[in-house]
């Protein structure tokens, strides 16, 4: 009887232990230690003003990072969201420079609701070519990476498109730095999308198959999920996050150039994994995307306040953070 309770009380810690998922905690610990680490580096760096200013910084890769949880959970990948970021914006400023609408408010909705559409179409010609082409995502989304950034070197001839109606401007410009309920309209931004993202992914039958797609393809399609589609909706879902950072990203700078979003994407995958997202697809994590994207921003503003390592490595820094969140990704596999 004792060897028996021996037993039972061995195994309660241990069955315990494996109720809690370390893959989605291990996101929210980091941050936490993250947050200790530049308290210890900067007094200012737990200032309120400092941290909304990160937390606002981070909004376009945090949003584009929450499309991005949607492909790779369906076992896909999007390497073309920052050329599509600026090949999106730069239209939407041509857009409003044709002066094809004489009112200002009016111009400024019908560019919001043209950036959207545009989004959405380069999302689902990234499906499209995937899907019914049959080419691998890495290679397809490749070669519309090149081609958004491609088309937007030649529209802005090698320079910069500006903003050129001042009025369009000012209306503009309280998108990003204006404020709702005492937090920043891009906080809220992300807030709102990772909401109804979370709702998307974890609460509808579309979410279900995502993750069903993305773990094994052949049960899903003989368990009769359109697989083609559920991808497809995935890159859709992912052009239209694009768009959202885009509406974000224009009264920001007002410009953008064939420069802009460079490297996003690799922020954008880095953030998802980060999160707890298995790169080869079949889980995704939603608001673990979120932390992820702050803890990058959070690790550039601590290189910025404190002189140890250079601000100039954060792209060094942040290609040896998605190694490190394999590699731990890899051995919570092997031990769960």
């Amino acid at each position: 009887m004792s060897v028996d309770g021996e037993g039972q009380a061995a195994e309660k810690p241990r069955s315990f232990l494996k109720e809690i998922d370390l893959r989605a905690v291990a996101p929210f610990f980091a941050l936490a230690l993250l947050l200790i680490v530049g308290a210890f580096t900067n007094p200012n760096f737990i200032g309120i003003d400092n941290l909304a200013n990160v937390a606002t910084r981070s909004a376009f890769v945090a949003i584009i990072a929450v499309g991005a949880t949607f492909v790779i959970s369906s076992g896909d990948l999007d390497l073309s969201v920052g050329s599509m970021l600026a090949f999106v914006a730069s239209l939407m400023i041509l857009f409003m420079n044709s002066g094809a609408i004489a009112d200002p408010h009016l111009m400024l909705a019908a560019a919001v609701a043209f950036a959207i559409f545009a989004g959405a179409a380069c999302g689902l010609l990234n499906g499209l070519v995937t899907t019914l082409g049959r080419i691998e995502p890495f290679i397809a989304t490749l070669g519309t990476m090149g081609i958004y950034r491609g088309l937007t070197t030649w529209l802005s001839q090698g320079g910069a498109i500006t903003l050129r109606s001042p009025e369009i401007q000012n209306i503009y410009r309280p998108v990003y730095f204006g404020s709702f309920l005492g937090l920043p309209i891009p906080i809220v931004c992300i807030l709102v999308v990772t909401l109804i993202a979370a709702f998307l992914l974890y609460r509808t039958r579309y979410g279900r198959h995502v993750v069903a797609v993305g773990s094994n393809r052949d049960v899903a399609r003989y368990s009769g999920i359109a697989v083609d589609r559920v991808r497809t909706i995935a890159f859709i879902i992912q052009g239209l996050c694009v768009a959202i950072a885009v509406l974000l990203y224009v009264p920001r700078l007002g410009s953008t150039s064939a420069t802009t979003g460079i490297l996003w994407e690799l922020q954008a995958i880095t953030a998802v994994v980060v999160g707890g997202t298995a790169l080869k697809g079949g889980a995704g994590r939603v608001w673990g995307t979120i932390c992820g994207a702050f803890i990058l921003e959070l690790v550039g503003n601590i290189m910025l306040l404190s002189n140890f390592i250079s601000e100039y490595l954060i792209g060094t820094i942040q290609g040896s953070i998605i190694i490190i969140a394999m590699l731990v990704q890899r051995s919570l596999t092997r031990k769960s």
